[in-house]
């Protein structure tokens, strides 16, 4: 999953004082003699637990230490979780039934307190470690059971969703929830947790619901819900719950992953029938649990919806390139969203890191206001240059009656990715039979050949401990792929290693190699030479994604990306300009916007605070480092310049108005202020949380808060004015706000900032409408097809850009009176020369 982070806001320390520890588990006292938990016949009252809670807790002692909880699903192992809640120490919880992963993590985190039952075995008086004073629990996620990853949780995380759960669950004190999830899984958790929070009961056990004993008891005690995953609902089916069901039963609960709509409509109608209400709910342990809710009312009408937010809460969709309209990645906000990840004991000092909860699912929202998710972001396959939708494999092959998971292989060397499907056989029916006809419906629904999947006959489907689909377990089931009748020499790594000058591997992308907008222009041209096509977000995907999604060109020239297009067209009209061959001004300014549009794409990327700051100075290094050394260069050679000019500050030190050469390179001046300030912005923690929050809008502001200068609205200096950083500032934001827009609605507003604000800026209408123009094609045009060898001249001046504006100074002035064509074209082939020296000098230092 992918998550919008910020830094860490604070660091805890041995010493700190104990946090005040979570609500519901130290109130347990205030509901005294009601029925709080009922395992194995023994019925335990509020009061009861209250005291085993307080016991546990003298015995963990004032100290907040780090307590590692084998959780089993009985009273001992209930009262120690409370016990460490109640007393600010941080828990992390593991299957008491798996002694790997508690061995594992052990060694991985090295806690204070190992916990099992009632039994405390303590390996130190004090803590060993920092430990932020908001950090609560520690919870593995539902798919990396023993993995060293875990889910920060903190006291508010894990009340706020217990609360917003209870609002919406018809809850009350005398409910008695019957338990068949294991309490180490953030569902059953989360069931415990609310019926805590109101008083209410739980009966623990470890049966299972197509066990006898589990219906037995639940009838004995009342049990009055049932939670399930989809996985209990298909037991449910076997059992036939309208026979089972004690008459007591209210409502059901299911979440931990979609269930088939057919099978959501089926428990409502039983329901309207034997008196319970069923909720769909969605959620995921970084969440604490649940994010929405489907209102039981709306289960036989809506069933493939996940319903609404819960109390608290807000979705939102990030954009998803190649998604369709309307649809996009969830992002979740709400009290209830972690702190963030831990993958080590250092990880605990961290506070807050997390306010955006990216939660890998694509997602749109209904014309009735209702939230369905369609698909997972990280359940796609590869295969054969297809994008292959795995859950939507799965759903039509169980829609037709096969009990089936799907996932797909990696890529391996002189293999090709393929899908392998798990199929449960019938009682009647041969297997082989069952694969035939399996591998039919998958080829007939993807357009795969048949070579390329594998169809595995199982006596069970794969499942994780908490119920889940175990699709690693399917890809397990693979057997060696066959090897490529013949392998697309595609190029990638051999463009990518070239140009940047640096080892390249399958899971590698330009943007994570540190490709930037000066190196984007050859990169793109050579893989789209390559591949025939190049997709919009190539820089973000992977080597192996690009190879994979190898086509061949169905259409005369090739693509070129209009920012490409316009860096080209904007230098030489610069140098034309200059060099008397024809008058068009605007171009450096609108390489200003270029600029912000390019820094969006590559700076301002989802990473880190600190990588976006890295990646802007370095973008501003880039600019500094050849531009100093060559105008120093030329002031100290043939005096051409002031030390101002050379060391970029002319706009601050240097003659207040236009005087040559003192400005000739006020362009690459007000670039590096600019990046530099943007980096600044960036490296305020709640400025970078509320760019990533807003990431159209941010810039948007920034733009109409930089037209105070545009307008001189505030006091300037006398002179020059155009060519100032502060006053040409609003430029490279709304280029920056151009990259952010992703709808229509956007788009209008950038261009009518274009329109509105540009005229009048410049003395010539001329000049205005150059610059609107270029904003106006990028905007709204993101690629230009040109013939092959346009397109190389093209990707060639643009990506010389920056050394042809330094060097054409002193190239076009010996030839402008007499020849301006050749002063104009021996400009551009020194810049393109001093360029291709530089970037192979530099590839060869990388390497």
């Amino acid at each position: 999953m992918s998550i919008a982070p910020h830094p860490p806001e604070h660091s805890g320390s041995p010493a700190a004082a104990p946090a005040t520890g979570v609500g519901f588990a130290r109130d347990l006292a205030s509901w005294g003699a009601r029925r709080a938990l009922v395992h194995a016949g023994r019925v335990v009252s509020y009061a009861d637990l209250a005291r085993l809670v307080d016991d546990r807790a003298a015995r963990l002692g004032p100290v907040r230490r780090l307590v590692l909880l084998e959780m089993a699903s009985d009273v001992d192992s209930v009262a120690t979780y409370l016990a460490a809640l109640a007393g600010g120490h941080p828990v992390v919880v593991v299957d008491a039934a798996r002694p790997d992963v508690v061995a594992a993590t052990r060694v991985a985190y090295d806690p204070d307190v190992v916990a099992r039952g009632d039994v405390l075995d303590e390996q130190r008086a004090g803590t060993a470690h920092d430990l932020h004073p908001e950090l609560a629990a520690l919870l593995s996620t539902s798919g990396s059971t023993g993995s060293p990853r875990l889910v920060r949780l903190s006291a508010e995380n894990l009340q706020a969703n217990a609360e917003s759960i209870a609002a919406y669950l018809p809850l009350r004190g005398d409910d008695l929830a019957a338990l068949s999830l294991p309490l180490h899984y953030c569902y059953g958790l989360s069931v415990l947790h609310t019926h805590l929070l109101r008083g209410a009961g739980v009966l623990l056990g470890d049966a299972s619901v197509v066990d006898p004993c589990f219906w037995a008891a639940a009838r004995e005690h009342g049990a009055t819900s049932l939670a399930g995953v989809p996985h209990t609902f298909e037991l449910l089916d076997r059992v036939g719950l309208d026979t089972v069901a004690p008459d007591s039963l209210r409502y059901l609960t299911q979440a931990g992953g979609a269930m088939a709509p057919d099978r959501v409509r089926s428990y409502a109608e039983l329901g309207q029938r034997r008196g319970f209400d069923l909720f769909v709910m969605y959620g995921q342990t970084e969440a604490t649990a649940r994010m929405a809710y489907l209102p039981p009312d709306l289960a036989g009408t809506r069933p493939g919806a996940i319903g609404v937010p819960v109390p608290g809460g807000r979705f939102d969709l990030a954009e998803v390139p190649g998604a369709p309209e309307g649809t996009g990645e969830l992002v979740y906000e709400g009290p209830n969203v972690m702190l963030g990840y831990a993958e080590h004991p250092d990880d605990l000092a961290r506070g807050r890191e997390v306010t955006r909860l990216r939660t890998g699912d694509l997602a749109r929202r209904g014309d009735d206001g209702l939230w369905e998710v369609v698909g997972r972001l990280s359940r796609t396959a590869k295969v054969l240059g297809l994008r292959i939708d795995l859950d939507r494999v799965e759903r039509a092959l169980v829609a037709d009656g096969v009990r089936a998971l799907v996932a797909g292989t990696p890529p391996t060397d002189g293999a090709t990715e393929q899908l392998v499907v798990a199929v449960e056989p019938r009682a009647t029916g041969g297997s082989a039979r069952l694969v035939a006809r399996v591998r039919r419906l998958v080829t007939a629904l993807t357009g795969l050949p048949a070579a390329a999947v594998q169809v595995h006959p199982v006596a069970q489907l794969p499942r994780l401990a908490n119920g889940k689909p175990d699709h690693r377990g399917v890809a397990a089931l693979a057997a060696p792929a066959p090897e490529r009748a013949t392998t697309p020499a595609t190029g990638v790594r051999d463009v990518l290693g070239e140009v940047l000058g640096r080892p390249v591997g399958d899971d590698d992308t330009f943007a994570g190699l540190g490709g930037d907008s000066l190196t984007y222009v050859e990169t793109s041209v050579r893989l789209e030479e390559a591949l025939g096509h190049l997709p919009a977000d190539w820089h973000l995907r992977t080597v192996a994604e690009l190879e994979a999604g190898t086509t061949t060109r169905t259409r005369r020239g090739r693509g070129v990306e209009t920012n490409v297009v316009l860096r080209a067209v904007a230098i030489v009209a610069v140098v034309g300009t200059h060099a008397d061959l024809f008058t068009l001004l605007g171009g450096a300014h609108l390489l200003l916007a270029l600029a912000g549009f390019n820094l969006a794409r590559f700076a301002l990327g989802d990473v880190t605070r600190r990588e976006r700051v890295q990646r802007l100075l370095t973008a501003a290094a880039r600019v500094v480092v050849p531009a100093v050394l060559w105008i120093g260069g030329t002031a100290l050679l043939l005096g051409a310049y002031p030390w101002q000019t050379a060391l970029l500050v002319n706009g601050f030190l240097g003659p207040p108005g236009w005087t040559e050469p003192a400005w000739h390179h006020w362009f690459v001046e007000a670039l590096v202020l600019l990046v530099l300030g943007v980096a600044a912005l960036v490296a305020v923690p709640v400025l970078d949380r509320t760019e990533r929050r807003w990431p159209f809008w941010f810039p948007v502001a920034l733009t109409l808060l930089a037209l105070l200068t545009r307008y001189e609205l505030v006091p300037l200096p006398d002179g020059d004015v155009i060519h100032r950083a502060p006053v040409v500032a609003w430029l490279l934001t709304l280029g920056w706000a151009v990259a952010r827009a992703r709808t229509t609605g956007h788009r209008l507003v950038v261009s009518a900032l274009a329109v509105l604000t540009v005229p009048g800026f410049f003395a010539d209408d001329a000049r205005s409408a150059a610059v609107v123009v270029g904003l106006l094609l990028l905007t709204w045009s993101r690629q230009v097809r040109l013939p092959g060898l346009l397109a190389r001249l093209v990707a060639t001046l643009a990506g010389a850009s920056l050394y042809i504006y330094l060097t054409h100074w002193q190239v076009y002035p010996h030839l402008e009176d007499d020849l301006p064509a050749l002063a104009t074209l021996l400009s551009l082939v020194v810049g393109v020369a001093v360029w291709r020296a530089v970037t192979t000098t530099e590839r060869r230092l990388r390497r």
